[in-house]
């Protein structure tokens, strides 16, 4: 019999992952529990205007395989008409199969604008005029129909300390959208001593505290006191994006008082415009990365790290677009030894948070496994996790590895599961791949005799780590903001 493209089998070999995929992941809501999409977006509905600017507008994803296609850049960062980048993009999408970007790319017209037909330059005008008609004329692909459609139960922006959350009040008294739109703290520029701007930062931090920042205790305050702000927002999560992680104490080795000053010292010499040396700065780091770890264990937080991401590393595109536009890279950086000593040092405090540890380096993954082992407990389930493959990764065989890695060193069962990660409103069927993915190789087992062929088990799993996993592991009774869903399944 002949497969059909994409069809609703998609990636599902077996009879027993079509029925886990079908029958228990399908229907279960979808909690991103970190995406950069714009809080202003969302309080505002945004409804688009035609199919470029909700398909390619800021996806950087599909700036690179237009770039590496000979797309000049006109048709894709620059002043091109919108259907002029369209086009390149149709004809950049022939090209891509065996990646990733050919799958979502056809599940986002499917499940959005149910457009079957593979996308070419050829059929390119028929799909831009049909994409479009929807855009202008269905509700459901308002930001607000969006989330109804793909039963999203809740996304996590990303943050820094000093936004004043306003657009997520906004979101809030409106009650305009059942998606709770939570807030997450991403505090990576009060972190980097060693930038220019740091300075400037850290004025602008103050004032949107309403305080002024003359030392590091004044700094630990004010990062205390916007946690506590964040965490009546509805805050359930922390994010720090780290080209690799740090770990520096005192120079005598010291964690204490000698520790704290040596910090202060350098964080006097950012402000009045001297430069750390590299033993300075991860120092500093390392020692607000501790005192931050502690606040969140104190909110019930989970601390997300995301390493091993070397940045804009094309400096003369740097500068003509700014950074978060395709020039990032792997780094191969190790990460074992450092982790562990940070992870210890906050253990030996008796404040270590919930923690999901993320990699854009496969070769990280065994060492953040088996790391993040050595600190389970406290009577959480998987109270350490191994981040989904994310980024370059978040492709068939990236998931694949990581959920076998993961069920081999620990309990994929109490995986926290998917996130887009993403800037765009049309990256929700990442969750299906994810689901899809995650299904086929459940089923491949159970088909293989590997585990049983018991639908009520492997059905409870399927659920549990597409949706109500990460639930239980975000939710706290303590805060209105963040509520508990009762499913048919649950």
């Amino acid at each position: 019999m002949k497969t059909i493209f994409m069809d609703g089998n998609f990636l599902l070999s077996t009879e027993i992952s079509r029925k886990l995929y079908h029958e228990a992941a399908a229907g279960e809501p979808i909690f991103d529990y970190h995406c950069h999409l714009n809080p202003k977006e969302i309080a505002e509905n945004r409804r688009f205007a035609n199919l470029s600017e909700i398909w390619l507008a800021g996806d950087h994803y599909k700036w690179r395989v237009m770039r590496a296609n000979g797309i000049d850049e006109r048709l894709i960062t620059g002043d091109a008409d919108p259907y002029d980048k369209f086009l390149a993009w149709a004809e950049t999408v022939p090209r891509l199969l065996g990646n990733p970007l050919y799958h979502w790319s056809h599940l986002e017209l499917q499940r959005y604008f149910d457009i079957y037909e593979p996308l070419s330059k050829a059929n390119a005008p028929q799909v831009w005029n049909a994409a479009n008609e929807k855009l202008k004329n269905d509700e459901a692909l308002s930001v607000y129909g969006i989330f109804r459609r793909f039963k999203v139960y809740a996304v996590g922006t990303t943050d820094d300390p000093a936004d004043g959350l306003e657009w997520h009040d906004t979101i809030s008294a409106a009650g305009k959208t059942e998606t709770k739109v939570l807030p997450s703290f991403r505090p990576d520029r009060a972190l980097n001593v060693e930038k220019p701007d740091f300075p400037e930062y850290i004025n602008h931090l103050g004032k949107a505290a309403g305080k002024n920042i003359t030392n590091i205790d004044d700094l630990l305050a004010v990062l205390r006191d916007r946690i506590n702000f964040f965490d009546k927002h509805g805050c359930c999560a922390a994010d720090h994006g780290l080209e690799y992680l740090p770990f520096e104490t005192a120079r005598d080795g010291s964690t204490g008082s000698q520790w704290e000053k040596e910090a202060g010292a350098v964080f006097a010499k950012a402000l009045s415009g001297g430069t750390a040396d590299r033993q300075e700065v991860e120092s500093f780091k390392t020692f607000v990365l501790c005192f931050l770890a502690g606040e969140y264990h104190d909110h019930d937080w989970a601390m997300q790290l995301h390493l091993s991401a070397l940045r804009t590393i094309n400096t003369p595109m740097l500068k003509i677009l700014g950074p978060d536009t395709g020039y990032d890279v792997v780094h191969d950086h190790p990460v074992a030894a450092k982790l562990s000593r940070l992870l210890d040092t906050v253990e030996e405090r008796g404040k270590l948070p919930k923690v999901i540890l993320y990699s854009l380096n496969p070769k990280d993954f065994y060492p953040l496994a088996t790391v993040m082992g050595s600190f389970q407990g406290d009577g959480i389930p998987g109270k350490m996790q191994l981040g989904s493959a994310w980024w370059f990764l978040d492709h068939r065989d990236g998931m694949e590895n990581q959920m076998r890695l993961l069920a081999n060193t620990g309990l994929l069962s109490r995986f926290v599961g998917m996130l887009t990660d993403s800037r765009s409103f049309l990256s929700y069927p990442r969750h299906e791949y994810f689901r899809r993915i995650l299904c086929n190789l459940i089923g491949g087992w159970a088909e293989n005799g590997e585990v049983p062929d018991d639908f009520f088990l492997l059905g409870d799993m399927v659920r549990d780590i597409s949706f109500r996993n990460a639930l239980r592991y975000f939710e706290n009774s303590n805060n209105s903001n963040k509520g508990v869903y009762y499913g048919k399944n649950n």
